[in-house]
């Protein structure tokens, strides 16, 4: 390509230059920004050098004169490379960025099932009983995805998750079902709660807790 638009230029000039006529409008052909901009940087320069050498190394007659130094060499170049690419990108780095915090039941809470609870019970202390309720809920939730027994989606609700529930606990689909809508009416619908309310829903979980879970497959269609 640019062997051919010299010859180009050259052949565009009326009279035919002399040599240093002819060198003299390669130069300013060649000095176009085009041409520049095609010119292989330093980091190709390097690259290129490298290549040329270790083919150079490692050619029939070299490989014979090295000899058993050959993978001494090869070891070396390998620390090189590896050095100057530490220097030039840096170390890795580790990730800083923490995972966001999962949701559960419409809000951001990465508390375990013990911790909602033990938040639960400090709220019935202080006879909070919204507030407890809601914690007890989560807790029963959160506890059942420890388990590995449901797997809400992000925006799953206390019905959707009472119902997943029942699958491994079926027997306990009423208290379940009573137990979201215990949640829902607090969080939602503004109700004060109660203690006995608290009490069925702590009962719920320490039966969900103490039970064992129905294998899916056995769970009658």
């Amino acid at each position: 390509m640019i062997v051919s638009s010299v010859l180009v230029a050259l052949a565009s000039t009326p009279l035919i230059p002399d040599g240093d006529g002819a060198r003299e409008l390669a130069e300013k052909e060649l000095a176009k920004p085009e041409y520049q901009a095609a010119k292989p940087t330093l980091i190709d320069q390097w690259a290129r050098a490298v290549a040329d050498f270790l083919i150079h190394l490692f050619t029939p007659q070299r490989g014979a004169d090295l000899g058993p130094w050959a993978a001494i060499v090869i070891g070396v170049l390998l620390v090189a490379v590896l050095i100057a690419v530490l220097l030039i990108w840096g170390r890795p780095r580790r990730s800083r960025v923490r995972s966001s915090p999962s949701v559960l039941l419409g809000s951001a809470d990465d508390r375990t099932a013990a911790e909602l609870r033990a938040d639960a019970d400090r709220a019935a202390r202080e006879e909070d009983w919204a507030e407890a309720i809601v914690l007890r809920y989560r807790a029963v939730a959160r506890s059942l995805i420890e388990r590995d027994l449901i797997a809400p989606a992000p925006g799953a609700t206390a019905q959707t998750i009472a119902r997943e529930a029942v699958a491994p606990f079926p027997a306990e689909s009423d208290a379940l079902h009573e137990a979201a809508v215990a949640f829902d009416d607090v969080r939602y619908l503004g109700h004060p709660g109660s203690a006995e309310l608290y009490r069925a829903l702590v009962q719920t979980d320490e039966r969900l807790r103490s039970q064992r879970p129905v294998p899916i497959e056995a769970v009658p269609a």
